[in-house]
Order: structure tokens, then C-alpha cells, then sequence
């Protein structure tokens, strides 16, 4: 899919409610804590989890949240409904990724991207964020890319070719992808069976 800047979205579609997708789009970090946390869980739960966090803690500042005792991130991840399928693990991760923001972008998430300055260096930016793989990466490139209109120089050249969650721009796109993922994970099981 080609790449073209255009207009940044007020929302990103990825949860059934419009307040956690708003939230993804108000607030850097919440875009990034549900980057992390998306994995072995629903994408849908992944993304609206930030919105529950926010609500928990009364704010998503990485500072705090990088500054909490970590058993008692925990148990916040661990109050029912679980912030995720791994609770504990992702409690972690999630303090680990606020430290980094700090450390490194003195607690304002978006400096991830709005101070790249080629989008080689975007990428590395998000590579070096704990927990972000190839496919994350990728997903997250073509979410501000195609999204919210991040467009730093040569910003298409490290954009996916494939479809990611950057190419939701709806709920029923969502769905598409989510089937188009199942679909994909489902061949991939045949294949290693086989």
C-alpha cells in the first residue's frame, strides 16, 4: 500500500468505545502502552486497555507511573478485569516502557516521533522501545503515518507494504483486519502441522 500524508484521524478505531479511541489520539503514551500490551490478547482489548489504566491510576503520566513501587503496578494491571491476559509481565513491561520515555524523552511520549527527523530514525526510535518486535515496529510506523500524519523525511520508505492496523480507519475495517489476521494465524498453524 502506498504511502501519502494527509490529514491526522481524531481517533484511531481500534476499540469498540470512542472514549479509549480517542484516548490513543489525545494521548501518546496511551497509543504506546496499548502497543505493548498488544500481544496475546485481542487487538480490541490491547487498545482499550490505556483507557482502563487511566481510569485506575487517574492519569497515564509516564513519570508516575515509571516511579510506582512496581508490586503495586501489579496489582493494578491485576484488578478485575485484568489490564491483560499476562497481567504481571505486562505490569513490567509497561513500567520498563515509561522509564524509557522519561530517560529519554524526558516524559513526553510523543517526542518518540515529532523529533525524528527522517523515518529511519522513527523506526529506530520505536525498535529501541522495550517490547516493540518487527511487526510492532511496522504497525506503529504505518499508525502515525497513515493516521495521525506524522511524516518526517523518507517516512515512506520504512512504511509496510502489507496490511497493518494502520489501514483502520473504521470499525468494519477493523473487522476486515481482524479476520484477514485470523485468517493468516490459521494458515500459519496448517503450515507448521503439516
Amino acid at each position: 500500500m502506498d504511502y501519502v500524508a494527509g490529514m491526522a484521524d481524531d481517533q484511531l478505531h481500534f476499540t469498540p468505545s470512542q472514549e479509549a479511541n480517542r484516548l490513543l489520539v489525545d494521548e501518546p503514551m496511551a497509543l504506546l502502552i496499548g502497543f505493548a500490551l498488544d500481544q496475546q490478547v485481542p487487538l480490541t482489548r490491547a487498545f482499550a486497555s490505556p483507557l482502563e489504566l487511566k481510569r485506575r491510576l487517574g492519569h497515564l503520566d509516564p513519570a508516575k507511573i515509571a516511579a510506582m513501587d512496581p508490586d503495586e503496578l501489579d496489582v493494578v494491571f491485576r484488578e478485575k478485569p485484568a489490564l491483560h491476559r499476562f497481567p504481571g509481565s505486562m505490569a513490567k513491561r509497561t513500567g520498563e516502557l515509561c522509564q524509557v520515555v522519561v530517560d529519554d524523552y524526558n516524559g513526553d511520549a510523543a517526542r518518540v516521533w515529532k523529533e525524528a527527523s527522517s523515518g529511519e530514525e522513527l523506526r529506530d526510535r520505536i525498535a529501541a522501545l522495550p517490547g516493540f518486535g518487527k511487526m510492532k515496529i511496522a504497525s506503529l510506523l504505518a499508525v502515525l503515518g497513515k493516521r495521525l500524519d506524522v511524516a518526517p523525511t523518507g517516512m515512506a520508505d520504512v512504511m509496510p507494504t502489507h496490511p497493518t492496523i494502520g489501514d483502520v480507519d473504521s470499525m468494519a475495517t477493523l473487522e476486515s483486519y481482524q479476520a484477514h489476521k485470523r485468517e493468516m494465524k490459521a494458515a500459519a498453524r496448517a503450515k507448521r502441522g503439516a
